[in-house]
């Protein structure tokens, strides 16, 4: 009988939350528990959750539910809520949910193990206290080689923007840079361990450093990061257009390791729905910006955000939305229906659009962008593309990559090729991938 614990940790959200949830698989693995793929079979079942948008809670109610049955039968079954909705709801949960054993806050990652232990001895427990800065930089958990070539690197939490939608600052605090010797150390460290692909993550990584008098800003960041020996490929998420800078830009233009993909939300295409959303920066300021980016680097790639149905927008102002969209050619765009976050100052607007009509209007938006995205996808058949081959497929016996651009790509490989930059040819193109062979 093997005498393991196993730990099923289900991430819903961002990447940040991704980051958060392998720090939370190497923490525990130091108090005995392992990985596994199947809830029924876990000793331990975490729900790192985010509260962007309303979908989201009722995602984790739902998901909730499910395992009340789950804990009858097995009564030492510990089930655990994190990140985002854990900081907005705190002790409340455990009230709601009496057969759930703990709560912890996005501040409070390295408490983990200590309340697993509690837990197990019968304890409930809800830890979503904020710390101030310096106890976040000095408790601040890492992660651990877990085989993959590319690994995330958190360089910043929090957010001080306070759009006027967003409860990110309410749920993960004021903002916060790393010290970046500890970031350099750890791309390091990693490198060594065989990663060779970093992406620097942050809620608004463009203003890294510029709180901290005596720190490294972002695009000094980016250079250093590059200069690690091992490192091929270096990305970044999140940019806050109101923050992106002409050092930020010449970066695409001087440094061959960044990769020619930027993630830049514009959420508006219209100037008053901005204002409105106080996002700091003008559909021209916007624009502009595009098309710098696309001087440093010609092949960039651009991603984004759109927020359909915002209070106060007419259709003149979503036209502008689909004119911009067009205008810059996203690669791909996460897009939703506006989400009414109770803490927020847009929960206060008046709103008179109907539920269905904002609908309707994200999927004309969402349609507008397949036609764009299979464009540019098609534009690669034929052509050859230097890719990282980072793992095996689940398309039968092939291997997956992405291209700087960050377009998933399938096909197939040796196993010794993993961790290595390839050039293929793209011989097909769907709306999600792209399949190639070696040449």
């Amino acid at each position: 009988m093997k005498n393991e614990k196993l730990l099923y940790l289900e991430t819903f959200g961002c990447q940040m939350n991704v980051s958060d949830s392998e720090k939370i698989i190497s923490m525990l693995k130091e108090v005995g528990y392992q990985q596994t793929e199947t809830p029924s079979a876990a000793d331990l079942i975490i729900l790192n959750t985010c509260c962007i948008r309303a979908k989201a809670e009722q995602k984790l109610y739902s998901y909730l539910g499910r395992l009340k049955g789950l804990k009858k039968q097995n009564k030492r079954l510990i089930i655990a809520v994190g990140g985002c909705i854990a900081q907005q709801e705190g002790r409340r949960l455990l009230g709601r949910f009496p057969y759930l054993d703990m709560v912890f806050g996005t501040h409070t990652l390295f408490s983990v193990p200590e309340m697993v232990r509690a837990a197990e001895q019968g304890e409930r427990m809800a830890n979503v206290d904020f710390l101030d800065n310096e106890a976040r930089l000095d408790l601040f958990p890492k992660g651990e080689d877990n085989g993959s070539v590319s690994r995330f690197v958190t360089i910043m939490q929090g957010c001080d923007n306070f759009c006027s939608y967003c409860v990110v600052p309410y749920v993960r605090g004021r903002e916060v840079s790393r010290r970046s010797g500890e970031i350099i150390d750890e791309v390091r460290q990693l490198a060594e361990k065989g990663v060779v692909e970093v992406t620097l993550i942050g809620q608004n990584v463009n203003s890294y450093g510029l709180k901290t008098p005596g720190e490294l800003d972002f695009p000094a960041l980016l250079h250093e990061v590059a200069a690690v020996e091992g490192i091929k490929r270096v990305r970044f998420t999140t940019s806050h257009p109101k923050d992106i800078s002409d050092s930020l830009i010449a970066c695409f233009a001087e440094l061959p390791k960044l990769c020619g993909h930027i993630h830049l939300p514009a959420q508006s295409g219209s100037d008053a729905v901005l204002a409105r959303m106080e996002r700091g920066y003008s559909r021209e300021h916007y624009l502009k910006s595009i098309a710098n980016l696309k001087r440093a680097r010609p092949d960039i790639l651009i991603t984004g955000d759109m927020i359909a149905g915002f209070p106060g927008e007419s259709e003149e102002d979503f036209q502008q939305t689909l004119s911009m969209m067009e205008e810059v050619e996203y690669a791909d765009l996460f897009s939703f229906v506006f989400s009414v976050r109770s803490e927020t100052k847009a929960a206060g607007f008046p709103d008179d659009l109907p539920y269905q009509a904002k609908l309707e209007r994200l999927d004309r938006l969402q349609g507008l962008q397949r036609q764009m995205t299979l464009k540019r996808n098609r534009s690669f058949a034929g052509t050859f593309q230097e890719i990282l081959i980072e793992g095996k497929s689940r398309r039968g016996e092939q291997f997956y990559g992405r291209t700087g651009g960050n377009r998933m790509v399938h096909c197939p490989a040796d196993p010794f090729l993993v961790g290595s930059l390839v050039t293929v040819r793209i011989t097909k193109a769907e709306q999600n991938y792209l399949q190639a062979l070696l040449p």
